[in-house]
């Protein structure tokens, strides 16, 4: 993941686009998954978001710091520059940080939450530390989403069916296409529901009992959700 991420890279389609308003969409159903699964919003809990955007042109952009009520509760993380949310939201906290190196102690926030982050930090190897950051900063539980491999469309070129083909030829078409960025592993690794769940287990399997949900749009499951309930901490 690039220590100068621009969050205009990523984000292609224009704001008012179909694309970003069905992202809207499914973002506002993960945000009510993730209340329900962990029992929010609580007051109490202390909540760490990883990968928040300078972005400030779509409306989900950083949905969690826009929608959830406790706002003084929420450390917002990401590489980006977003220092401005401490100033739209007052109360919130910002930490410029790495989501595969976080310079925060053990168990330091109740829920860890992240979207749409994972599939942008490298190669598998990468996805696991950041699981495992995530799990090593959770009291509680964690929150990642991430697009599912498998949905017909890939959300980042808006393209249908290419990314389908076996990663190494999928990021060729890129190339010949003139869609480099896309095509380095260190920008875009899309994820199955079963690697996923692969890196969770590898990454803290011992500690945590992990599933993966979808959220589907069309009937179709185009998200991927990974919820990871630590044991023994009373969820």
């Amino acid at each position: 993941m690039s220590t100068e991420y621009s969050a205009a890279v990523y984000n292609s389609a224009a704001p008012a686009s179909l694309p970003v308003r069905l992202a809207t969409y499914q973002r506002r159903k993960m945000f009510e998954r993730f209340l329900q699964r962990f029992g929010l919003p609580d007051p109490a809990a202390e909540i760490l978001d990883i990968g928040v955007t300078c972005d400030q042109d779509y409306e989900s952009s950083n949905y969690l710091e826009a929608w959830y009520p406790h706002k003084a509760r929420i450390l917002a993380a990401g590489i980006d520059d977003a220092s401005f949310l401490e100033t739209l939201y007052p109360g919130m906290r910002f930490l410029r940080a790495n989501a595969l190196d976080m310079p925060l102690p053990d168990q330091s926030f109740d829920i860890v939450h992240s979207a749409a982050v994972i599939e942008h930090v490298g190669a598998f190897a990468n996805q696991v530390q950041m699981v495992r950051e995530c799990a090593r900063l959770a009291r509680r539980g964690l929150f990642l989403t991430t697009p599912n491999r498998w949905f017909p469309v890939e959300f980042h070129t808006v393209l249908p069916l290419l990314h389908w083909l076996p990663k190494p030829q999928f990021r060729s078409a890129l190339r010949a296409m003139g869609k480099g960025f896309f095509a380095e592993e260190s920008n875009l690794n899309l994820m199955s529901a079963g690697e996923l769940l692969r890196a969770a287990e590898t990454a803290a399997g011992d500690q945590f009992d992990f599933r993966v949900e979808t959220e589907a749009l069309g009937g179709w499951p185009a998200n991927l959700l990974l919820i990871g309930m630590r044991r023994g901490a009373g969820n």
